[in-house]
């Protein structure tokens, strides 16, 4: 370790050092120790919003506003006939939204 006091980044400001240089070793530790925690929570938020712009680009032309990205079709029988339904899970629950009829010639 240096007996020099470290250069601060260019990008602080001279009131912002001259707090951090006015604070405690406790002080500093602590601030330390929450400034790396914040960047951590920044990163990890910034990281889920591309991670949630993907899943917008990724959805089906013919997906409603309404139904989230992750729903799969699947195809209930009701009475001999067949319908296409958008269905998701939300927490312990499938919920589910009529799409249209299977055509018969697919």
């Amino acid at each position: 370790m240096s007996y020099e006091p470290p250069n601060p980044p260019a990008n602080l400001s001279t009131e912002f050092v001259n707090s951090l240089n006015e604070s405690s070793p406790d002080r500093l530790q602590d601030i330390a120790r929450y400034a790396e925690a914040l960047a951590e929570y920044k990163e990890r938020e910034v990281r889920l919003e591309e991670e949630s712009e993907d899943d917008v680009e990724d959805r089906p032309d013919d997906l409603p506003d309404d139904v989230p990205a992750k729903a799969t079709v699947t195809i209930k029988e009701i009475n001999d006939n067949r319908y296409y339904y958008w269905q998701w899970r939300d927490g312990d629950t499938v919920t589910s939204k009529y799409k249209g009829p299977v055509n018969p010639d697919e």
